[in-house]
């Protein structure tokens, strides 16, 4: 399990199920947790997501596309990274 703060101070971690995930489901993507982590300590941009609980960090210029779209579902002040994926633009 890795753990870090996003930009408004908040725990943020990535646990083994979610890494599992990331690694076999979106194999493209070819980075590290420590990458994964930097995207939500550092994000390039930050976008609500679909639900009021989620938030979309984007870092630009991490793995094989132009961008790493990582989710984060929080509960209070602290979160969760759900996935994170390669994307070629920003939405």
């Amino acid at each position: 399990m890795w753990e870090t703060l996003d930009p408004d101070g908040r725990w943020i971690v990535l646990d083994e199920e979610a890494w599992t995930h990331i690694v076999f489901d979106h194999d493209d993507l070819s980075c590290s947790p420590r990458d994964i982590l930097r995207a939500v300590e550092e994000p390039d941009r930050r976008i609500h997501g679909r639900e009021s609980h989620e938030e979309w960090l984007y870092a630009d210029g991490i793995g094989p596309s132009r961008w790493v779209k990582v989710l984060v579902h929080y509960e209070g002040d602290a979160g969760r990274i759900v996935t994170a994926f390669a994307r070629r633009s920003f939405p």
